[in-house]
Order: structure tokens, then C-alpha cells, then sequence
């Protein structure tokens, strides 16, 4: 498989691509691999996703993966957040407990799809 253009790390385009291999390996369901891991997944291409409409919109932005922050500098600055979008708030619980055994209870499948659900309204855009 031939991976993606790559561009500069402050072009927005960038975070796109890797919001998209984020989201390209969230929907793998590769056997064996834990659904919080790919949850994890989904939440990364939700984040960098939003990160690339900042660069794009000359936002600065913290590094953090709190998503319900970013979405609020965003919306600081007039940006339209659609519902469906803003729901990439809910991913930031992926973000750091469920990568560490015994911190969350396991996801359900159901909470995966949702979570690569919300992550597409973000990447595929």
C-alpha cells in the first residue's frame, strides 16, 4: 500500500493524513487487537482532525487531547460547530484511561462504533 503525500508538519493537509491513517487503523478491527485500543485510535483522528481546521483557520492550539477544549477555542473564534461534530467531545475519555489496563472498564462494541462513527464526521470532511 502506498501511504499518503506527505507535507510539511504546519500544513494542514498533514493532520489530515494522519487523522486519516488514525481513523484507517480505528475501523481495522485487526483480530486480536482490544476495542479500547482502536477507540484510542478513533479518538487520535477526531484530534488531529480538529487540529488541522486551526492550522487551517490560523488557531493556535494547546497540545492536549481534551477534544470538548479544542471544540471551545474553536467556537471562541465563530466557528460553526455542527452536533454531529461537536460529539468528538465525547472520544477524549479514549484518550488516556483506556490505554492502560485496569483504569476503564473494556468498551462495548457498541461504544466502538459510535466512537469510529464520530471520528468519520471529523477525518472524512
Amino acid at each position: 500500500m502506498k501511504p499518503p503525500e506527505r507535507f510539511a508538519p504546519d500544513d494542514p493537509r498533514e493532520w489530515l493524513n494522519r487523522a486519516r491513517s488514525n481513523l484507517a487503523l480505528a475501523k481495522s478491527n485487526v483480530p486480536g487487537a482490544y476495542l479500547e485500543d482502536l477507540c484510542f485510535e478513533a479518538q487520535q483522528a477526531a484530534e488531529k482532525a480538529i487540529k488541522a481546521v486551526m492550522i487551517r483557520r490560523n488557531i493556535e492550539f494547546p497540545y492536549v487531547h481534551d477534544l470538548a477544549r479544542l471544540l471551545s477555542l474553536l467556537e471562541a473564534t465563530g466557528e460553526a460547530i455542527p452536533e454531529v461534530v461537536r460529539k468528538a467531545d465525547e472520544l477524549t475519555r479514549y484518550a488516556l484511561l483506556t490505554r492502560y489496563p485496569g483504569l476503564a472498564r473494556p468498551v462495548s462494541e457498541r461504544e466502538y462504533t459510535e466512537a469510529v462513527a464520530i471520528a468519520e464526521a471529523w477525518a472524512l470532511d
